[in-house]
């Protein structure tokens, strides 16, 4: 007995959801509750498996396609038929099209003729990953040396190598663009992030002022505005980008996402606050005002 796991994450270009794979995880558990050997059907993309154009169909006694929509007219119909000689069992899916095809010998539908069921992407074990909120700066005409592009690639690189769920903000507001309409959307944005990884003054300074730890890179060859503000701050996740590495990036990424850079953010946030009490003295005295 040899099982064939399938659906349409073995479909090269298939289109494969997160509920799809998450399903393919719940099946393969339950396989491996009951001890009943298994292969899974992966394109490259969707991690190790084998490829169901190419494997002999007479290795397997069953079939188990997991997930998603299945019609005669669509992509998954081939892998369906191609195991015609096997016990073929449609777990989590819904049936499109030609009611009259009926390729499984087994139908455990989420939805159908009968009643409907919970999709099974529920039961996976839920797996988080840091939340990293990206804000780039734009070419500026008065930092005419900057390196913009270098210091963005290095995200990239970063972000590449990082499990991670990435989302961008902008700091400039817009009065039409959802999440740029108001500060206060920028930075309820900024709060929801585990992370922040910013080329932005504001970027640095709005994420540690909601509690988060940023990397930020100053795009200036040896430091400007960014890196001053870094030092002001006493924050020291934060270098010029003739200082990138690689390595160093994924240092303080990692570091960010610890105890220690939590508290910093706590130790920096109090320090200018006290600090920017004498700014407001500062002000009533030049406006000849009363202290505030």
């Amino acid at each position: 007995m040899r099982i064939l796991v399938a659906g349409w994450f073995s479909i090269e270009d298939g289109g494969a959801t997160a509920g799809d794979v998450l399903v393919r995880d719940v099946a393969c558990e339950w396989l491996d509750g009951l001890g009943i050997p298994y292969d899974v059907a992966n394109e490259p993309s969707m991690g190790q498996g084998v490829d169901w154009f190419r494997v002999s169909p007479k290795r397997y006694t069953h079939l188990v396609f997991a997930c998603g929509p299945v019609g005669r007219d669509l992509a998954v119909a081939q892998l369906i038929e191609r195991f015609a000689g096997s016990r073929r069992i449609g777990l989590n899916v819904s049936i499109v099209g030609d009611r009259s095809w009926r390729p499984f010998d087994v139908m455990i539908e989420r939805d159908g003729r009968g009643r409907g069921r919970p999709d099974l992407s529920i039961l996976a074990p839920r797996k988080k990953v840091p939340v990293v909120a990206r804000l780039h700066i734009h070419r500026q005409a008065e930092y005419p040396g900057s390196r913009v592009d270098e210091a963005h690639r290095a995200f990239d690189r970063l972000l590449a190598a990082t499990p991670a769920a990435a989302f961008e903000v902008d700091t400039p507001l817009h009065p039409e663009v959802p999440g740029r309409r108001s500060a206060a959307e920028v930075e309820s944005l900024l709060a929801r992030a585990d992370i922040v990884l910013t080329t932005r003054l504001h970027g640095l300074v709005l994420a540690l002022a909601n509690g988060v730890p940023a990397v930020a890179v100053d795009a200036v060859p040896g430091g400007a505005k960014v890196l001053a503000q870094a030092k002001t701050l006493g924050w020291p996740a934060a270098l010029a980008v003739d200082e990138i590495g690689d390595r160093r990036l994924a240092e303080l990424f990692e570091w960010c996402l610890g105890d220690e850079a939590h508290e910093r953010v706590t130790e920096c946030m109090r320090a200018a606050r006290d600090a920017s009490t004498a700014v407001g003295h500062e002000l009533a005295r030049a406006v000849g005002g009363a202290a505030v």
